[in-house]
């Protein structure tokens, strides 16, 4: 029996997928990437916010349609969305036979054998499983669906923090760090895979360690595994600015494994809407931490997202927003409209703001960034940059890859041309010669 996998949403969520994707093989099923050939499809969902849940329910309703038009014989939903609306799926999307919640994804060669056999059978009893998500297994086996050479590593699962705006607590459940020696010893593993950049990820990474060793442990995290692998490249993601501490800045600072990049999420620098937001912390403390990385660590890249359109943003506080963004010069930067969600606090707030003032404001901050973008690139001209390779591109007859300066799926790519191909994996030196919006292009600059 062939299985598919669709999957949505963040790295976390993919991390899921690849949990499941071992299970299933492990279970003798045989995975196809082609979802035209399977017999059952999983769909590992994100319902974080609006545009993430309309996705996976168009992949719900494209999954639908080859049940009606090929032989595929059952779908089984899982991840946020699952979690979040549970049964409603099933009563939503009839073709849908399971739907498993987020603590119960080890139940999933379960669900497939529940629903596969019931086809045989005639049944059209549908399979649920909604498992304690505080009480799920974390870590275990899995097949990566990354490049050979990049992977995630996920440290914790859950959220504490409770952002007003935010479902995750109520999806994932409450923070929960995984131990340091299963975490090292899983770096190994992907180390002994081919691994050369790792990509540090939680919900929120800063606050690792604190429920299991009663204080921050990140740096510690760092350190043990550049101590314990040959990885080149560790990249620090999804870190929030109250829990960036001194020992974290020094552990990147004079760590070369570590790269002098941080995801750090800020969402907005006007103290009135960081409060109605249950951020925590104010605006003078982001601008601390900020001039605090780059006085330590002249080289950072700080990526950040922010959110307009929070329900009471006036004028007076996007532009707070705008002049920060322009003053700062974020090196990366994400703009979203705010997404209001139901059974989150900010859901019934009062003056909620138009939906089309959200989309301009957005749109707004985003070109500023652009512009930020553009003038920083242009500075890298004629300069020579170390580059992993990814792949190569017949068509453009062009290598891509990333920089250090660049989070693989959210960041820019640098193009090059080289005498001789590279193969993906590979670090090279590449000489910058031209700018296009977001990304690089140049040439290799080879030894031989």
């Amino acid at each position: 029996m062939k299985v598919g996998f669709v999957s949505l949403g963040c790295p976390k969520n993919q991390l899921d997928t690849e949990v499941m994707l071992h299970e299933v093989a492990t279970a003798g099923y045989e995975i196809t990437p082609e979802e035209t050939e399977a017999d059952v499809v999983i769909i590992n969902t994100c319902g974080f916010i609006e545009s993430a849940k309309k996705e996976a329910i168009e992949n719900i309703l494209d999954i639908a349609w080859l049940k009606k038009n090929h032989h595929l014989r059952a779908i089984v939903v899982t991840g946020c969305l699952a979690e979040r609306y549970r049964e409603s799926i099933l009563e939503e999307f009839p073709e849908v036979d399971a739907v498993l919640g987020v603590g119960s994804i080890h139940h999933i060669v379960e669900a497939i054998e529940a629903v596969t056999v019931k086809k045989k059978k005639g049944s059209h009893r549908k399979y649920t499983s909604f498992e304690d998500k505080n009480e799920v297994r974390l870590g275990g086996d899995r097949i990566l669906t990354t490049p050979e050479y990049t992977a995630y590593l996920k440290i914790a699962e859950g959220c504490d923090n409770r952002c007003a705006y935010c479902a995750i607590p109520a999806i994932r459940g409450k923070f929960r760090s995984r131990p340091i020696e299963d975490l090292v010893a899983e770096a190994k593993q992907l180390e002994a895979l081919g691994v050369r950049e790792l990509n540090i990820v939680a919900q929120d990474t800063t606050r690792y360690g604190l429920d299991l060793y009663g204080e921050y442990r990140l740096a510690s995290l760092l350190r043990r595994i550049s101590e314990e692998t040959e990885i080149p490249w560790i990249r620090i993601l999804y870190c929030y600015p109250d829990k960036v501490t001194d020992e974290l800045i020094a552990e990147m600072r004079d760590n070369p494994k570590i790269l002098k990049y941080i995801d750090l999420p800020i969402q907005h620098i006007s103290d009135r809407m960081l409060s109605a937001m249950n951020r925590h912390g104010d605006g003078a403390m982001i601008r601390g931490v900020i001039e605090k990385l780059r006085r330590e660590i002249p080289e950072i890249v700080i990526r950040t997202t922010f959110i307009v359109g929070f329900p009471g943003e006036t004028e007076e506080d996007f532009e707070e927003l705008c002049e920060f963004v322009r003053a700062t010069k974020f090196e990366r930067a994400g703009v979203f409209p705010y997404s209001r969600e139901e059974d989150t606090p900010a859901y019934d707030l009062p003056d909620q703001i138009d939906e089309q003032v959200k989309q301009d404001r957005a749109d707004l901050l985003m070109r500023e960034q652009l512009e930020i973008n553009e003038a920083r690139n242009e500075t890298k001209i004629g300069k020579t940059i170390t580059v992993l390779c990814e792949d190569y591109d017949p068509v453009s007859e062009m290598h891509f890859g990333r920089s250090a300066e660049d989070a693989p799926e959210i960041d820019g790519k640098v193009y090059f041309r080289s005498e001789k191909r590279i193969a993906p994996g590979s670090f090279l030196q590449v000489k910058i010669r031209e700018v296009l919006d977001y990304d690089l292009m140049g040439r290799a600059m080879l030894n031989d």
